[in-house]
């Protein structure tokens, strides 16, 4: 049983989302995900400034098994993104909900957050896998 932080929300592809407080959203993979994925090994980061919308393939996390499209779980701006994993891609694996989160995104509606699956939810999702 892989480990889903109650206090998050999760997208059907695997995307976690964390509410900042301030209106932005951090997001980054599962650990049900890295863990289907193995090693990672490069991820391809969104830049700064990137208007997303809900769905859009943003970034990919390339791991020894396979290259894996990552999607903006909500609409907006892509603010920040973590450059840690440019050298320690690693980090997704060892720490999925903490220091290897991906990018972080402005929302232009926070009601989309609420539209996500609570960890029950994701949960019964991937046990339907």
């Amino acid at each position: 049983m892989s480990n889903i932080p109650s206090e998050l929300r999760y997208a059907a592809s695997h995307e976690w989302v964390r509410p900042e407080g301030d209106g932005t959203y951090t997001v980054g993979i599962t650990e049900h995900a890295q863990d289907l994925l193995g090693d990672m090994v490069f991820v391809e980061l969104p830049d700064e400034g990137d208007a997303v919308s809900a769905g859009d393939d943003v970034a990919v996390a390339e791991s020894v098994k396979a290259a894996s499209d990552i999607y903006a779980p909500i609409t907006g701006e892509v603010v920040a993104i973590n450059e840690d994993l440019e050298d320690s891609p690693e980090l997704v694996n060892s720490d999925p909900y903490g220091d290897g989160w991906m990018f972080r995104i402005k929302a232009e509606d926070d009601g989309e957050f609420n539209d996500l699956m609570d960890a029950e939810g994701y949960q019964n999702s991937i046990d339907e896998d």
